[in-house]
């Protein structure tokens, strides 16, 4: 079982980039495949990026060449690098294993990205 703590969110103009951390403790990082989720309020969280153990990545259309999803395993970090972020990408982002876990508590605090003029 991980734990992830997620941070780097923030306040960014629309066209205005961010780099999301996500710090993960626990011993089998390096099997996991990973992913990035995003939830608005009132609407269910959503897979926005996955990173499978062998680096292959997968992106949901609306972030496609924009985001970008990677790994330290030695760090135990992984990270989302967004670009030319839009108001609708505005929401709490939340890094785990994918597929994620079913419990509540075995997700983390997340960090709230707001993209406003």
């Amino acid at each position: 079982q991980l734990q992830v703590v997620e941070s780097g969110g923030g306040l960014v103009q629309p066209g205005g980039s961010l780099r999301l951390s996500c710090a993960v403790s626990g011993n089998l990082f390096s099997l996991f495949a990973m992913g990035w989720y995003r939830q608005v309020p009132g609407q269910q969280r959503e897979l926005v990026a996955r990173l499978s153990t062998d680096d292959r990545t997968n992106y949901v259309d609306s972030v496609k060449g924009r985001f970008t999803i990677s790994r330290d395993n030695a760090g135990k970090t992984m990270f989302l690098q967004m670009n030319s972020l839009k108001p609708e990408d505005t929401a709490v982002y939340y890094c785990n294993t994918n597929p994620g876990p079913s419990r509540a508590d075995q997700w983390g605090k997340g960090t709230l990205v707001t993209v406003s003029s």
